[in-house]
């Protein structure tokens, strides 16, 4: 999928990684101390090209980002939350936690 206007950009001063036709994009918020959280939230894909496996390309570009730049990533977009993460468990390794730390042991 990273033919001509199917690859994926990041475009770093609008929060989004986006196809090069700017058609298809996820948006992202930065948040906690140093901005070491990225919040997705919103994946969107135009009817003239859902089916081609962009919206999984797009969180794919955004894992991958996130984890070269040590970051975790809340998955507020119920794209990400319910389709992308049970499809593909092993980026479940970067997903925020917000339990404030419950998992210590006893």
């Amino acid at each position: 999928m990273a033919d001509g206007k199917n690859k994926i950009v990041w475009n770093e001063k609008d929060r989004k990684f986006e196809t090069e036709d700017k058609e298809a994009y996820l948006e992202y918020e930065m948040r906690g101390d140093g901005g070491k959280v990225m919040d997705i939230t919103h994946t969107y894909v135009p009817p003239s090209k859902r089916g081609l496996g962009l919206a999984a390309h797009l969180c794919v570009a955004a894992f991958t980002h996130a984890r070269n730049h040590s970051c975790s990533v809340v998955p507020t977009c119920s794209y990400v939350s319910d389709t992308f993460l049970p499809r593909n468990p092993d980026w479940n390794s970067i997903v925020h936690k917000e339990d404030g730390g419950s998992s210590s042991t006893i």
